[in-house]
């Protein structure tokens, strides 16, 4: 009797924990939900001018709006796009009222000819964002190809002699030609508590499943003894 009385314990003391894990998981379903429906409405909230000294910490998002001068080469990013495939991001030195800035100016087609940035002044509106796209992984930039495999800010800062901030844009005027936008959102965000949250409670219930099979074979097993 002890000992079914054990199996009893582990069987309820497992599924229990397993549950717990997955309530945690819906717990952080619900946190995530709302960090990301915060990104959204600060990505979409009403355009302001550039800031003199934007700050990492607290001007992530913050949609702005410029009017100025592309000045400079232009530096490709390799990214790929859903149902497009490869291609570029271009990101050019953007000059604003004596400031110099990195713009992320859209997406070009891999095997599209780059065009020129455009000469006249344009209105930008979009994002500041300094994305934490490297990692030891990374390869270095091809420089001599002028292809580089992530939007380093620093680094991209340093090569284009720009304060190491990146307005990615939402949308030009005049509009470039060949250029689409690809603006910041927050599709790229990761969310996976409810799998996560699935997979525990499904866990439990195999736990507890197990434990009754295991609990009936032994019962089975005594009655024939």
């Amino acid at each position: 009797m002890n000992r079914v009385l054990f199996l009893i314990l582990i069987g309820l003391g497992g599924a229990a924990i397993l549950v717990s894990l997955g309530v945690w998981q819906i717990q952080r379903l619900a946190w995530k939900e709302g960090v990301i429906a915060d990104i959204d409405a600060r990505i979409l909230a009403t355009p302001v001018d550039l800031p003199a000294s934007p700050d990492p910490a607290t001007d992530a998002y913050l949609p702005v709006q410029a009017t100025g001068v592309m000045a400079g080469d232009t530096l490709r990013v390799l990214v790929s796009q859903k149902d497009i495939g490869a291609g570029y991001r271009l990101i050019t030195a953007f000059e604003n009222a004596g400031v110099r800035v990195l713009l992320d100016r859209g997406f070009i087609a891999v095997n599209a000819a780059q065009p020129d940035s455009p000469a006249a002044e344009v209105t930008v509106t979009g994002n500041l964002q300094w994305p934490q796209e490297t990692d030891d992984f990374t390869p270095e930039p091809d420089i001599a190809n002028n292809i580089w495999f992530a939007r380093d800010v620093p680094a991209m800062a340093a090569a284009l002699d720009t304060d190491p901030v990146l307005i990615v844009a939402r949308s030009v005027s005049p509009a470039e030609s060949g250029v689409a936008p690809f603006p910041v959102d927050t599709s790229r965000i990761p969310n996976d508590h409810l799998q996560y949250a699935i997979t525990w409670f499904s866990l439990a219930a195999i736990w507890l499943a197990m434990s009754l099979l295991f609990l009936r074979r032994r019962r089975a097993s005594s009655s024939e003894s």
